[in-house]
């Protein structure tokens, strides 16, 4: 049982690596250049998370294989994922409430 691979799908291998490869290098490129223009705000910062997530997300679904995987498969990992930032979100924002509180009820 010996597979021969011919050189063509190498070269369409080689040619999604190199889309990824620009794809990933323009976002990068694009949060460099928001760095510098944007001054520290809150904007800059969901900004530079939305763009992370963004990549992060293409990564997964190119390198690991999922963008074409069945819905179902898909929503089994996203959903707890999208839970668990919800709930550090949920614990952060409510932490920070109540040390801000204590501090201002004494």
């Amino acid at each position: 049982m010996h597979t021969h691979h011919s050189d063509a799908e190498g070269v369409t291998v080689r040619k999604k690596i190199w889309k990824v490869f620009w794809i990933l290098a323009a976002i990068t490129a694009l949060e460099f250049v928001i760095a510098f223009a944007i001054g520290r705000s809150s904007f800059r910062n969901v900004t530079f998370i939305v763009m992370t997530l963004v990549k992060a997300g293409y990564i997964v679904g190119i390198f690991m294989h999922l963008k074409d995987e069945v819905r179902s498969l898909i929503m089994t990992i996203i959903l707890p994922l999208v839970l668990a930032v919800w709930l550090i979100v949920a614990l952060l924002v409510d932490g920070a409430f109540y040390n801000g509180g204590w501090l201002y009820f004494g």
